[in-house]
């Protein structure tokens, strides 16, 4: 099989052997791929990952030794794979296993390539409704939605996104449907057009805008801007006793003023991934319309410039096609 493979920075190409499933996994034939920010990270040295990447994907599953019922379903999956005995992943917490692995970024393969692997358990069957190219933003709408299984949100709720990425705007269409009130800030005229056909109140951040000048209003901000830069504009825009939601990783420092922390009693919670069922609700209800959001899709053996499209400024979701 063809899969792509870390090399100095940069995806390559290998052809590998078909890998066979354990009892309790499953083998799936990959049939879209979604290049996500942190994927660009990895390449840039963020989580010392080598292997292949990759772990926004929906495919069909090919063998399942222990779970024979699911064969031939298509399925989106979980890509957190803890230990399985541990306190946290005894209550049910696989995120947070100190031995977890995690698909395409920690210690076990990703997506990008013909076949993957990955827990039977972890596995979301899909509707016949849902199309591959909605199902494949599973993953990140989850990691969107945790926001709203994380701070209590409600009607009242003055809510504020940061950043018109990929990620912003689905944390945007997500919350929208908790809190009506809810501003994405950003600096892409059509990207913020997205938001806005949706239904979502934007404001256009001009390139000279400092993030001082802006009016401190808000109770919950979900900053998703990609960059370290990023909280500054989050601590500007959120009320005394409010609370910021930070959303990027990347592989460079962040710097944050504590005093500002402190004095204004702000609470700065960490999200990353969210529940893969929740999501798959979402979609197969048709509740936000992810497909405004792809920007293109390349075949497999054009790895190297799906990456590469992936990575221009401004881009949205580049998606690999892996049939």
């Amino acid at each position: 099989m063809l899969a792509a493979a870390i090399d100095q920075g940069s995806l390559i190409l290998k052809e590998k052997d078909k890998p066979e499933p354990e009892p309790d996994q499953a083998l799936l034939r990959v049939h879209l791929a979604g290049i996500c920010g942190t994927d660009l990270e990895i390449l840039a040295g963020y989580a010392e990952f080598s292997g292949t990447p990759g772990h926004e994907f929906v495919g069909r599953v090919v063998q399942s030794p222990e779970r024979p019922e699911l064969v031939g379903s298509r399925a989106v999956a979980d890509i957190n794979l803890g230990c399985g005995h541990c306190p946290w992943c005894l209550r049910g917490d696989q995120r947070h296993c100190v031995q977890r692995r995690v698909l395409g970024i920690r210690e076990h393969s990703g997506a990008f390539a013909h076949y993957v692997l990955v827990p039977a358990a972890n596995l979301y069957p899909l509707p016949d409704n849902l199309a591959d190219e909605e199902a494949v933003f599973a993953e990140p709408l989850a990691a969107a939605l945790e926001v709203t299984q994380q701070v209590h949100v409600t009607a009242q709720t003055r809510a504020a996104v940061v950043g018109d990425g990929k990620l912003g705007l689905l944390c945007a269409l997500a919350l929208d449907h908790y809190t009506p009130g809810l501003t994405l800030f950003g600096r892409h005229p059509g990207k913020l057009h997205i938001a806005a056909r949706q239904g979502i109140s934007t404001v256009l951040l001009p390139p000279q805008t400092h993030p001082s000048g802006l009016d401190p209003r808000f109770d919950l901000v979900v900053e998703c801007t990609g960059r370290t830069e990023g909280i500054h504009t989050a601590m500007d825009l959120v009320r005394p006793e409010g609370t910021v939601v930070v959303k990027t990783t990347s592989h460079q420092d962040s710097t944050l003023d504590m005093s500002r922390v402190v004095v204004n009693e702000i609470s700065i919670l960490g999200s990353r991934c969210g529940d893969i069922g929740l999501a798959v609700h979402f979609l197969a209800r048709k509740w936000i319309d992810v497909r405004p959001l792809i920007e293109a899709v390349f075949p497999l053996t054009d790895i190297a410039a799906a990456v590469h499209r992936a990575g221009q400024k401004g881009a949205l979701k580049v998606l690999v096609n892996c049939l």
